[in-house]
């Protein structure tokens, strides 16, 4: 029964930062089969359904639809998974680690041992929650302003966590990846907030799924060049090979 709330809990997370989860892709991140989850909503008392083999929020508990992290949140879930499971595989016991605040970060906290002792920073309420269930993780949460489209957290102190803490390792997520104009997000507090994470690291990490490449938004981050590694679901498309840094993808069983 313990097993089962804990799975309940865990999808009811994640349906916090998209609308919809595919019922194979829920049950590869939680490691069990399709059918222990059909169980699972059946046998216990949630606020999540499975209609159409999709598990969504029960429409009859969620009058009202949420906010969503970015505007294609649902989309390309099987990528962020795989995304997730790769980065996952970069943290080492001791780290001292920056999550962003992508919709790819519960895909990669999912991934993370549970024994594994290390420290997380975040500055996203999304990245706290997937975060805070790892029982050997120090989590340290940047404070501030919060806003509710995206679940971003401003700070409003001169001097942030961001600033102070150097960490080893910063995973950065972005929505647009070009040659020209290099890596660029939606929000420009976000970029803001990712430029002094990468200021205050060892390794930048650059996540990204193969339908960012050659897209540009507002908000500019960096360029290629300041990223030690970029990890994607696919090959990068041949105009960006002699532009990227190491690239990290297809070294895992998806």
């Amino acid at each position: 029964m313990e097993k089962m709330t804990s799975r309940i809990q865990k999808l009811e997370l994640l349906l916090k930062q998209m609308d919809k989860l595919h019922l194979r892709d829920a049950a590869e991140m939680l490691n069990v089969s399709e059918m222990t989850i059909r169980r699972d909503l059946v046998s216990c008392a949630s606020s999540v359904i499975l209609l159409g083999g999709y598990i969504v929020k029960d429409p009859k508990m969620h009058g009202h639809r949420g906010y969503r992290i970015f505007e294609q949140q649902e989309k390309h879930t099987a990528e962020k998974m795989y995304l997730g499971k790769l980065a996952a595989s970069l943290i080492e016991e001791g780290d001292v680690v920056f999550f962003d605040c992508g919709s790819t970060i519960p895909f990669i906290a999912t991934h993370i041992d549970d024994g594994l002792k290390f420290t997380a920073l975040c500055c996203s309420i999304n990245a706290f929650l997937a975060l805070q269930d790892k029982p050997n993780c120090e989590l340290i949460l940047c404070g501030g302003h919060y806003s509710r489209h995206n679940a971003f957290l401003n700070n409003i102190q001169r001097h942030s966590e961001l600033e102070m803490i150097c960490t080893n390792k910063a995973f950065i997520s972005a929505a647009g990846v070009d040659i020209k104009q290099g890596v660029t997000c939606f929000n420009f507090d976000e970029a803001k907030a990712k430029q002094k994470a990468m200021a205050k690291t060892q390794q930048a990490f650059l996540l990204v799924d193969h339908s960012k490449f050659n897209q540009v938004e507002q908000a500019y981050i960096a360029e290629l060049s300041a990223f030690d590694t970029v990890i994607c679901d696919q090959p990068a498309p041949s105009l960006f090979l002699d532009k990227l840094p190491k690239l990290m993808c297809n070294t895992l069983t998806r």
